[in-house]
């Protein structure tokens, strides 16, 4: 533990980061800047990057007194923490009238102490398949001369080297041209929901951008099942996933997910069979579990309706469709996982805290992956119309309160393999 809080950093707006060791740093619950436990604080991990907030002043505690106070030396500083960790607290500043708009990623409070930068955060799950360190990028190019070559015609395998792992570096595509572990299925071109903060699809005459362009055309069964039934018999701990950042919703294009598991299945029986999705059709995920699905990862901002629909819009389904979904694979006793944005002060509020305790108990849920929310704490709590978050736990207590309840719930950041799944939840499967 450390022996007292980091001190603030500020940015010059040049890309160079100081130190105000006049200042303590404090971090963002809701709307609201706190102190940090001493508890909370790791050492930066590996992967990890540092952002500057333009047009954003950092809020910190006066190191004599105690204060709140603000950091006009600079611009405020948040960090990057790679996959694997969840952040316990958003990086706290004072934003000025003119500030842009922040892009989509993550802003977690960060501070630096005897040459080391210290991050409120807890690494949630263990396996290592998107370690900085694991990947090479010879290996990556390799993969995708070799697959292209391999597969000429198939537009998907085209789609996942050019744009996925070698233009956005994904980690998931770039782990497939690596053979190893999970292998990435983008599979529609369309969504039924008009999320604010969606990755792949924003309106022209928004003031944010998405990260990545969509997936143009639709897959063919045959195109899907050409490239992943050789990675479900050959990779370590294979898995192959429907439903990618650089897609719409995939249960929209179900007839062709449920006509490519039957081919697959026909071919081998190793690996799992996963989608991440909405959850918005559960007749469809029905379909989908009669023929072989194994898991299924439902996407959440909220266990609350009345914050799950502004954020998301739906078209044609409701929260209701979602709870269902999970039961649905439930009943054919698959894996259950919620892809859970993790956003300090809401996602720790009392009420969220209830909301979540019954979906957990409604749906029986096997898993909690806490991911990170990709958004302005700002934009995102304006754009709901949220001025007040209420009473909160704190993400770490929330996250000790609800596995002390719920002891059979898994915690963790990615889809787990289906030798997981069926054996020990906690081995440490993956290396490099």
């Amino acid at each position: 533990m450390l022996k007292q809080s980091p001190y603030i950093l500020y940015s010059d707006g040049e890309g160079n980061i100081f130190e105000d060791t006049s200042m303590l740093t404090t971090g963002r619950s809701g709307w609201d800047a706190w102190p940090i436990e001493l508890d909370e604080w790791i050492e930066l991990p590996e992967g990890g990057s540092l952002y500057e907030l333009p047009g954003r002043r950092g809020i910190g505690l006066n190191a004599e007194t105690g204060e709140m106070q603000l950091c006009d030396k600079g611009w405020a500083v948040a960090a990057f923490i790679p996959p694997a960790h969840t952040g316990f607290y958003m990086a706290a500043y004072e934003t000025m009238p003119d500030a842009p708009t922040l892009p989509l990623f993550c802003y977690t409070a960060v501070g630096w102490l005897d040459g080391k930068f210290y991050v409120p955060a807890v690494r949630i799950e263990q396996d290592i398949r998107q370690e900085c360190g694991g990947f090479d990028e010879k290996k990556v190019k390799q993969g995708v001369k070799d697959l292209i070559q391999a597969y000429p015609h198939n537009r998907l395998v085209k789609h996942l080297a050019d744009n996925c792992a070698l233009t956005y570096h994904c980690p998931a595509a770039r782990n497939y041209f690596m053979g190893r572990w999970e292998c990435p299925i983008p599979s529609s071109p369309a969504c039924n929901a008009n999320c604010i903060g969606c990755i792949s699809f924003q309106p022209e005459e928004e003031t944010i951008v998405s990260t990545q362009d969509r997936l143009r055309f639709k897959p063919t069964a045959e195109e899907i099942v050409e490239f992943t039934v050789p990675h479900l018999e050959t990779a370590p701990f294979p898995i192959v996933s429907f439903g990618q950042g650089c897609e719409g919703e995939p249960l929209l294009m179900w007839e062709t997910i449920r006509e490519s598991i039957i081919e697959m299945r026909k071919h081998t029986s190793k690996g799992s069979i996963n989608i991440n999705t909405n959850g918005s059709k559960p007749d469809a995920v029905r379909e989908l579990c009669k023929v072989g699905l194994n898991s299924i990862r439902v996407s959440l901002n909220s266990a609350q309706e009345k914050y799950y629909t502004p954020y998301y819009r739906p078209n044609n389904y409701q929260f209701e469709d979602i709870v269902e979904s999970l039961k649905v694979v439930n009943e054919f006793d698959g894996w259950t996982s919620i892809n859970y944005f993790v956003f300090p002060g809401m996602t720790d509020s009392a009420d969220e805290y209830e909301a979540l305790r019954k979906l957990i108990k409604d749906t029986n849920l096997k898993m909690i992956q806490w991911r990170n929310f990709n958004i302005d704490p700002d934009w995102y709590l304006g754009r709901l119309g949220i001025t007040e978050t209420g009473e909160c736990l704190g993400v770490k207590q929330l996250q000790e309160l609800i596995l002390e309840e719920f002891p059979h719930l898994k915690y963790g950041y990615f889809n787990p393999p289906m030798e997981r799944i069926k054996g020990d939840y906690t081995q440490d499967f993956a290396h490099f």
